[in-house]
């Protein structure tokens, strides 16, 4: 009798093996660390109701944010680094859904590096990343004739679009010496969540004519100009930081217009959750869903803000 031969692994069982490990150990330690911080909540703030959480989750966010944009450049590259890493995670969960099979591993590792290449090599670090996520992927495809050229797209349309697109905030940032840089960052952030807050206030007081019926239904025409008042107000308020030169009205048009970027942020997210068939992308956030619900909009408004701080001469990328 011949010696039965073992089975090798290929090289995407590894990683699945791996990731899965790593997802039970990390659910495992959260199921236990909502339990332990459930039986120190004193009874007043237990049995809360959906908007409490949702308000409680949202100032959590809200200083975390603000406290590691304002702290320094290396600060606001973790923040935007652990950000792109966990909306990629469940952008490709979501994926997942629908038939695609993205390398999740590489997918929340390239997210991740965009901004922090930053800190290295510059702007010279985005084409460092996009050139190792490409080579990485294209071993990966090689090694596996399971492995589809849709699976490979799909990783690295999720890394580019989470972590490349937030790293162009740390591109403002560093074009505007110090501390004022980072309040130019914070103003970007503001302006997007001052747009979310005008058009939900408006679009549920006054909002009868939708927008988006088919992909979001809850949003209408009236709030989304609401919405845009508020993005506009907020980069007025830019206009003002020292080292930008902006006038009032290039602010008022580039508040409408990264508000405008940053609702179709939010809609492009609505149309793949329809398209994969779920609800939120995630439930790390109490009241919100997942993190790329939350921050949907930047990914859009982002890199919009560059572009146009950088084509109106409002600032001087070296």
């Amino acid at each position: 009798m011949s010696e039965r031969t073992p089975k090798r692994l290929s090289l995407t069982a590894l990683v699945g093996r791996i990731y899965d490990s790593m997802k039970a150990a990390l659910v495992g330690t959260g199921t236990k660390a909502a339990s332990f911080a459930y039986e120190k909540t004193p009874d007043r703030f237990k049995n809360a109701s959906d908007l409490q959480i949702r308000i409680r989750t949202g100032v959590v966010y809200f200083v975390v944010s603000v406290v590691m944009t304002m702290a320094c450049e290396v600060t606001l590259a973790i923040l935007l680094s652990v950000t792109a890493a966990i909306a990629a995670l469940e952008l490709c969960n979501m994926l997942k859904e629908d038939a695609k099979l993205p390398n999740t591993v590489l997918c929340m590792l390239g997210a991740a590096a965009y901004p922090a290449s930053l800190i290295t090599f510059d702007l010279a670090g985005t084409a460092v990343v996009t050139a190792v996520l490409g080579a990485l992927l294209l071993i990966w495809y090689l090694s596996d004739l399971q492995i589809r050229y849709t699976d490979v797209c799909a990783t690295m349309f999720s890394a580019a679009y989470t972590g490349m697109t937030l790293s162009c905030l740390l591109t403002i940032e560093s074009t505007i010496p110090g501390f004022w840089g980072r309040l130019v960052v914070l103003g970007v952030f503001a302006g997007v969540w001052l747009c979310d807050s005008f058009a939900y206030l408006v679009g549920r007081k006054i909002g009868k004519h939708k927008m988006a019926p088919r992909i979001s239904p809850k949003k209408s025409w009236e709030g989304f100009f609401g919405g845009l008042v508020g993005s506009a107000l907020i980069w007025v308020v830019i206009s003002f930081v020292p080292g930008v030169e902006m006038s009032i009205l290039q602010a008022v048009c580039f508040g409408v217009i990264c508000g405008t970027a940053g609702v179709l942020g939010d809609l492009m997210e609505s149309r793949i959750k329809r398209n994969c068939g779920v609800k939120d992308s995630g439930t790390i956030m109490p009241g919100h869903g997942g993190f790329l619900d939350r921050t949907d909009s930047m990914f859009v408004a982002s890199p919009t803000a560059l572009a146009l701080l950088v084509i109106g001469g409002c600032i001087h990328v070296m």
